[in-house]
């Protein structure tokens, strides 16, 4: 009912910033909360940001509040993530996600996930 498309990772200077980009196909996109996610080799999935159906509010996990931004725009069926004063921790593969009906904390719950983009690499050196 809903494809997620990751774009924008890639090999990014320690200090630098990045806009990840998710495109979103469906009718029923406006409905969804979005947000983004992160897994690094060897560990978990982990919550990163996520933003309500209207862009009116958004959460974040506490360790990337102040550095990353989540957005969206309806018109376009996108959601953006700009990463600023990224750092070498920051490498991982970062997913898109959407679930109906949700605010923006509650989108933190993994195993309540809707839908899943497959990921896009970002990579950071130092």
């Amino acid at each position: 009912q809903v494809q997620l498309v990751e774009s924008g990772g890639g090999l990014v200077q320690a200090g630098g910033s990045l806009r990840l980009s998710c495109a979103a196909s469906g009718r029923t996109f406006n409905s969804y909360a979005m947000g983004w996610f992160r897994q690094a080799p060897g560990k978990e999935r982990e919550f990163v940001a996520a933003i309500n159906y209207s862009g009116t509010s958004t959460y974040y996990a506490d360790s990337w509040k102040g550095r990353f931004t989540i957005s969206r725009d309806n018109a376009k069926n996108t959601v953006y993530l700009q990463m600023n004063s990224l750092k070498p921790e920051d490498t991982a593969v970062y997913y898109c996600a959407a679930r109906s009906r949700a605010t923006a904390q509650a989108m933190r719950v993994i195993r309540d996930i809707d839908y899943w983009g497959k990921g896009t690499l970002v990579t950071v050196s130092s």
